[in-house]
């Protein structure tokens, strides 16, 4: 097949998505029911379809004529995020990180699909977020001196050990002890001093006069007991416009917060957890993999040339492309690379295949320059160079 395939995505119903969102942006049906994400792609775990036939096993049947050199399998995942409550506190391995954490486990017979397991495939997860909405969340840390100022404005004696730490040390050291006292056993009265403080800052006056705190007094209130809410002060609070986008490398420490975005990765799903989850953490393998190197966050700024608006992360795996479609001029579908078109807005005609707001297209790698035309927005996703 050397046509574009229609795509039926994968619609996941963690508990922090919009129930909202999708069809009020997309024209889906509503469940009632949270929808978080929307995936399109060929990972095992949830695989796109094409006519009820799993994208995995359509590449798998012709794997170069399917992913070319890509292959044997896409090396992204490309999803639209709905994030209506916060995701956990979390980072990604390094390449090597997730082929030895894998093979420890694999060793070790840990079932893939257990709850406990912690690396589920041996490769990395750099991932880039660009805004449909107004998008915010937490990413990298904040300079010690920064988050020493944000910890003393909660005016209580609790955060002291944490200020003094963070300015009399150097600055990885001084983050890396705070970050995993914060997470530890011992630092439950201090975390619970700093969680009533956070859900009694509005009332406090002006002694949070630029609203730094408020969004860490949410997650206060989302996630009451949590060791995340404290160690979340230390990291940066970033918002992004529509067409803004942020890359996310291997151990730094996110999580996102609100808004819609399209969210492009590697295909891998080695996520380590330290907070504001239910689900399984693992402090002593996150805190071996994190980077403490205190930086804002990585704004990928878009290259523009007639509507069409490059989005290049220094990541091997993936690249994305925003096509803004004007009637009556064209753009092209480069060939020799498998490829995913999505739609999000208006209506685009891609080799004869036409899409609306939310229907994405699987482009092979063996399929010829394609047309695109229509009067809307259309993300390429492809593998990165």
């Amino acid at each position: 097949m050397t046509a574009p395939m229609r795509l039926a995505p994968v619609i996941q119903p963690y508990a922090w998505g919009s129930p909202t969102a999708f069809p009020e942006l997309f024209g889906t049906p509503a469940t009632g029911e949270p929808q978080a994400e929307m995936w399109m792609g060929a990972h095992p775990a949830a695989p796109s379809t094409v006519g009820g036939v799993p994208l995995t096993e359509l590449i798998a049947r012709d794997p170069l004529g399917m992913a070319g050199a890509s292959g044997p399998g896409l090396p992204y995942l490309l999803k639209v995020l709905a994030v209506a409550g916060p995701l956990s506190l979390q980072v990604h391995p390094t390449a090597e990180q997730a082929r030895a954490g894998f093979a420890r486990e694999e060793a070790a017979g840990v079932p893939i699909g257990d709850p406990a397991r912690t690396y589920r495939d041996p490769f990395p997860k750099p991932e880039m977020v660009c805004a449909l909405t107004p998008f915010h969340g937490l990413c990298g840390f904040r300079a010690p001196d920064e988050a020493a100022d944000l910890l003393e404005s909660l005016d209580i004696p609790e955060t002291g050990r944490w200020v003094e730490t963070l300015r009399a040390r150097p600055a990885g050291e001084a983050l890396r002890e705070v970050f995993q006292d914060m997470l530890g056993d011992a630092s439950k009265d201090a975390r619970e001093a700093v969680e009533h403080a956070l859900t009694g800052a509005p009332s406090r006056g002006g002694s949070d006069p630029a609203g730094g705190l408020a969004v860490y007094a949410e997650l206060a209130r989302a996630y009451p007991g949590d060791p995340g809410v404290a160690a979340a002060l230390l990291l940066n609070h970033v918002r992004l416009q529509p067409g803004e986008a942020i890359f996310l490398g291997a151990g730094v420490p996110h999580a996102y917060l609100g808004g819609v975005g399209v969210e492009i990765m590697a295909n891998s799903d080695n996520v380590l957890r330290c907070g504001l989850t239910g689900k399984h953490r693992d402090v002593p393998e996150l805190m071996r993999i994190v980077d403490f190197t205190p930086a804002p966050p990585h704004r990928v700024r878009p290259s523009a040339d007639d509507g069409r608006h490059g989005y290049h992360p220094p990541a091997t795996q993936f690249a994305l492309v925003r096509h803004d479609l004007a009637e009556g001029a064209a753009h092209t579908v480069p060939g020799g690379v498998p490829q995913i078109l999505l739609c999000t807005g208006g209506h685009a005609v891609a080799g004869g295949l036409a899409l609306g707001p939310g229907e994405s297209a699987f482009v092979p790698a063996n399929a010829p320059e394609l047309p695109l035309t229509g009067e809307g927005t259309v993300f390429r996703a492809l593998p990165g160079g």
